[in-house]
């Protein structure tokens, strides 16, 4: 019981994904505040969104996987910095996001967990490639 207790209060970590920009957000869940943030729309990826923005043939996608593993570095910084070593995700919303979205989105949990947080429920995800 004791678990099921500490998976109710961890906090939640939250993908906003689409083809332009990708959004890690972790909230408290007895506020729904936002604890930490990270995007691929912050300063250091402007550059790459640029460069992507005005290529010829345009790309219909802005962030790629090693994008993703970036951000995944940069939030699970500033979870370290507040003090955060767990965090819960919610497997059905990842795994009903198109198979393409998955596989990018696959080395931002990996990033997040080499830096020492566990993500509950990311050990239930299938990354492919």
């Amino acid at each position: 019981m004791a678990t099921l207790a500490a998976t109710r209060n961890a906090n939640i970590l939250r993908l906003v994904v689409s083809c332009r920009k990708i959004t890690a957000q972790v909230t408290n869940p007895n506020t729904h505040s936002i604890i930490a943030m990270a995007s691929s729309t912050e300063q250091e990826f402007a550059a790459q969104y640029r460069a992507k923005l005005n290529r010829f043939p345009r790309s219909h996608n802005f962030w790629d996987s090693k994008m993703a593993s970036r951000i995944g570095e940069n939030i699970a910084f500033r979870l370290r910095e507040i003090g955060v070593s767990s965090l819960q995700i919610d497997v059905q919303e990842e795994l009903s996001r198109p198979i393409h979205h998955r596989k990018m989105v696959g080395p931002l949990f990996e990033s997040i967990k080499r830096s020492g947080i566990t993500i509950a429920g990311a050990e239930d995800l299938i990354f492919l490639g």
